[in-house]
């Protein structure tokens, strides 16, 4: 199955939803009405998309459509999503894919979200698709409180073959990141990704912490870590952005990861985190498979949430 057919299969409840309350205003030839706006935007709005970023999709749907050789409704609907999701309609420039390795490896990934998220199966996710495009991968578990958070890691890490370093439960998070950096170094990985404690959004002593392991890892590997991920549930809609917002403030985050989208009717959620958060969707979550991640693409998102 191809990225784009996993996309597809992962937002068919968000289609479907999206479907059901706006079929007739996708007719080919339909030309829309005051009302037709209003069922699309109620649409939108019940795939999560939000209110700012749905007023801009029909604020460009209106345009398009006005001009005498726009295309047809669905057509405008999808060039508007995407328009929003890649950064021209105002939001972010939403970048796919792993970011690349430079010459100063190696190159380093923190990990962060609330509990419950998906958090560690993306890690081991992400190091799968790593180890298979050549890439050595070590995954340092600073997840020290959580029972057996460690452990679950592990088996992960042993699923995608890559090595893991832990320590025992209650360690001290940051001591283990140090740790793990210097290990990474050692062995000459070209990829080490940190797993972190799940943490509500609002606990400011979590997050305090959390700015802590940046920090040693900063100390250990000097402009680390190169990427921070925030991994966000898709099922929690619009409580993902006051996630985002809360950890964006502790800590920069660089990249966002939505995870299943397959077991959700709000997968337009990704619109509003692009339209009001301005941070950029680098993979989602489409399954439980390790081939279940894929690399966020605003095109194939769009026509994947309008449909045909």
């Amino acid at each position: 199955m191809g990225i784009f057919d996993r996309i597809r299969e992962g937002l068919k409840k968000t289609r479907d939803a999206v479907a059901e309350q706006a079929a007739a205003v996708f007719l080919p030839g339909h030309k829309l009405t005051d009302e037709d706006y209003e069922t699309l935007e109620t649409a939108l709005l019940r795939a999560d998309v939000g209110p700012a970023a749905a007023e801009r999709v029909l604020e460009g749907v209106r345009k398009r459509l006005g001009d005498r050789s726009a295309e047809k409704p669905a057509e405008a609907v999808r060039a508007e999503i995407e328009a929003v999701l890649n950064g021209t309609g105002g939001g972010a420039a939403a970048g796919a894919g792993p970011r690349p390795v430079g010459a100063a490896a190696p190159h380093v990934t923190l990990v962060v979200g609330v509990n419950g998220t998906g958090k560690t199966t993306t890690i081991a996710k992400l190091a799968n698709r790593y180890k298979a495009a050549g890439d050595s991968v070590l995954l340092v578990a600073c997840d020290t409180f959580r029972a057996a958070a460690s452990d679950q890691l592990q088996i992960w890490a042993d699923r995608a073959g890559v090595p893991i370093h832990r320590q025992t439960e209650g360690a001290d998070p940051a001591a283990v990141a140090f740790d793990g950096a210097a290990r990474a170094k050692s062995m000459g990985v070209k990829r080490v990704i940190f797993d972190t404690a799940g943490r509500l959004h609002v606990k400011a002593n979590l997050m305090a912490e959390l700015e802590k392991v940046r920090r040693v890892i900063d100390r250990a590997i000097p402009g680390a870590p190169h990427e921070t991920l925030l991994v966000l549930d898709a099922t929690t809609g619009q409580n993902g952005l006051a996630q985002a917002r809360e950890f964006a403030k502790a800590i920069p985050v660089t990249g966002l990861v939505l995870t299943k989208l397959d077991g959700t009717a709000k997968g337009g959620v990704a619109l509003a985190i692009a339209e009001t958060l301005k941070l950029p969707i680098r993979w989602v979550g489409v399954g439980e498979g390790m081939e279940d991640l894929v690399p966020f693409d605003a095109k194939e998102f769009a026509a994947a949430l309008v449909g045909d």
